[in-house]
């Protein structure tokens, strides 16, 4: 485990890190738990790695204690599970002020997690579709009212159609346009990256309403998948393309991509899956990098700590970042389900409000992956959690609440 405080200083590990390579078995892709051979000590160990600059966000001494309580919470849970790593930030403003690295990026080739470590971040996936959905917006490509047929007069084949149903994308990417949470194609979610748009048309004549378009929330990631799909027509550009161009790059996200190159191939946990028979399993985890199926837009980023964090300090129009116009941000953090105005789903992100503070984020979980974001626009502040496991002791999204809460800004 390691763990930063980022705060103007400097220092390295004793020898008591990294800890002893677990025993691990290969046949089948099952895994043994890791033994718990990590000191006390080692498990509070500070490694502060690198400094703020001058004018930057610092962390308040008195959040410190809480931090160190925090963490030994989260490196006492893997060590419960035995299984995978956790990495958790801190951040503000984009800049992390402190971070968690526990357990194993990759148990049989005994790589420790670390604060660089790669994860596929699940449904968080969504956030980064909708954010791109209000960048064409506000360059006039779409408008948040576009009718979906008509970038995907496709669509017209959905079952169980109500009568006039012509959901917007603005209903699309707030689960608020009926559709059902999955294609009735089977196999839908397999098949290569690069052939995703073909299981997205493949799907969709599988695909029903389950209420007429902005009466409810419903929750849809065909939907969101079909959002994706018709990003890519309306700007005539793939939708991978764009959101490298238009959103990893501008915000130097490097770790992040929808497909991992060879330069990034030593970051990448190995994912851990439990499998009906009880067992672990790295096997199916393994073979999703290669293809999802038409999970590309609702579930198909990877990302780090780091760069979620500037992910959502450029949602915020935060710490020189932003990638929307004042008018567009304040749509996409708005709730815009109609059952509750303070707690629901905006654009993409899933907003709450605890004693009149107002959080906006979300959760993501895969094959052998779960992940959080979550943030707070009226401070800065922001919280991700990163694992490679799909359970475990810690609810990630629980977490990232308490982290968040339990600290005061003035």
């Amino acid at each position: 485990m390691s763990v930063d405080r980022v705060n103007g200083m400097s220092g390295t590990a004793g020898d008591t890190w990294p800890p002893r390579r677990p025993d691990s078995r290969r046949d089948r892709g099952t895994m043994r738990a890791a033994p718990t051979g990590m000191a006390k000590k080692a498990l509070l160990l500070l490694l502060p790695l690198a400094a703020c600059a001058p004018d930057g966000p610092r962390m308040p001494d008195e959040w410190l204690p809480a931090l160190e309580a925090f963490g030994e919470r989260i490196a006492a849970d893997v060590e419960a599970d035995g299984v995978g790593a956790i990495t958790v930030a801190l951040a503000r403003d984009g800049e992390v002020l402190w971070s968690g690295a526990y357990g194993w990026a990759d148990p049989e080739a005994g790589v420790p997690a670390t604060r660089e470590t790669i994860y596929r971040t699940g449904s968080i996936s969504k956030s980064v579709t909708a954010v791109l959905m209000a960048i064409l917006a506000d360059a006039g490509t779409v408008t948040l009212e576009t009718p979906l047929a008509e970038l995907v007069p496709e669509i017209e084949a959905f079952q169980d159609r109500p009568e006039g149903a012509d959901p917007s994308l603005r209903q699309v990417a707030s689960h608020t346009a009926g559709f059902a949470r999955e294609p009735g194609l089977s196999g839908a979610a397999t098949g290569p990256v690069e052939g995703w748009t073909a299981r997205i048309l493949e799907s969709i004549p599988t695909t029903r309403y389950r209420t007429p378009p902005g009466t409810e929330y419903s929750y849809s990631n065909i939907g969101f998948g079909i959002l994706g799909f018709a990003l890519e027509r309306a700007a005539g550009e793939p939708f991978m393309t764009q959101v490298e161009s238009r959103i990893f790059e501008p915000l130097g996200m490097t770790g992040s991509t929808f497909v991992i190159a060879d330069a990034l191939q030593p970051r990448l946990s190995r994912g851990h899956a439990n499998g009906r028979d009880g067992q672990v399993n790295t096997e199916r985890p393994a073979l999703e990098h290669a293809g999802r199926g038409y999970k590309v837009p609702n579930g198909g980023v990877y990302s780090t700590v780091d760069d979620m964090a500037a992910f959502a300090a450029a949602v915020m129009g935060r710490g020189g970042r932003s990638l929307l116009s004042d008018e567009m941000r304040a749509e996409v953090l708005s709730v815009q389900t109609p059952e509750d105005p303070e707690s629901g789903y905006g654009l993409g992100f899933s907003i709450s409000t605890v004693d009149g503070r107002v959080f906006a984020g979300h959760g993501g979980s895969v094959s052998g992956y779960t992940a959080h974001l979550l943030f707070e626009p009226a401070t800065g502040l922001t919280a991700v959690l990163l694992r490679n496991y799909n359970r475990g002791q810690t609810s990630l999204g629980g977490a990232a609440r308490e982290l968040l809460v339990g600290l005061s800004v003035n």
